[in-house]
């Protein structure tokens, strides 16, 4: 049977039952993000968050097993929203914009969604196999810009030109969570300054200012 013939076969009720299924789960997965703006995760109880989304303890069980399972439905939207918007903007943003609208979209999500962040990078540190998805998206990230920077100068990046580039993600991803579990100073994040002077090391250690005179050249 093809997958057109059984969505065919489904009953109204069935998808019905489904929509909302798939409502319910949303909902609590956005309510959690939502509360994690104020609170710490491990200071939120089920039964708060059931209440704030408008559900039952037992509309959550029936989608979880755990807290942990949820937090990895958290983690699981984080991923597939970052996924989306990573690819879009490192596909549609100027080259003149390229590192600085990168950067603003990095540090201003990792700002609101501070609580969250902080919530896995404490789960990371007694799980580290919890890490792996998190690490892969970090490395795509780094392989997407690679990728569209070649395309800006019209030539494959070197080793060395390419290792630059990866360490600048690095620095920048490792910044900004260095500063949401340490708060470190002397900028923090949340100022335009701490998004200005990420930007700069991230031009300066990928050397991505050099690149794009060389193309120009070039040309």
């Amino acid at each position: 049977m093809t997958e057109t013939s059984q969505v065919e076969q489904t009953t109204p009720d069935r998808r019905i039952h489904q929509k909302r299924s798939q409502k319910t789960y949303e909902k609590l997965v956005e309510t959690g993000f939502a509360l994690l703006q104020e609170r710490e995760f491990d200071d939120i109880s089920i039964a708060e968050l059931v209440r704030e989304a408008g559900y039952s303890v037992g509309a959550f069980y029936a989608r979880f097993h755990s807290k942990d399972e949820y937090f990895n439905a958290l983690i699981a939207h984080h991923l597939a929203d970052r996924a989306a918007v990573r690819g879009k903007l490192i596909r549609t943003l100027t080259p003149e914009n390229l590192l600085e609208g990168l950067v603003e979209n990095l540090a201003t999500y990792f700002w609101e969604h501070r609580g969250f962040w902080r919530a896995a990078l404490k789960r990371s540190m007694r799980d580290p196999e919890f890490w792996t998805p998190l690490r892969a998206s970090s490395g795509r990230l780094a392989t997407e810009l690679v990728q569209r920077i070649s395309s800006i100068v019209g030539r494959p990046l070197s080793e060395h030109e390419e290792t630059n580039v990866r360490f600048s993600c690095q620095i920048v991803l490792g910044t900004i969570n260095n500063t949401i579990i340490n708060r470190p100073g002397p900028i923090f994040l949340g100022q335009r300054e701490f998004i200005d002077h990420l930007a700069r090391a991230m031009r300066l250690v990928s050397n991505y200012d050099e690149l794009l005179a060389g193309a120009r050249a070039n040309r």
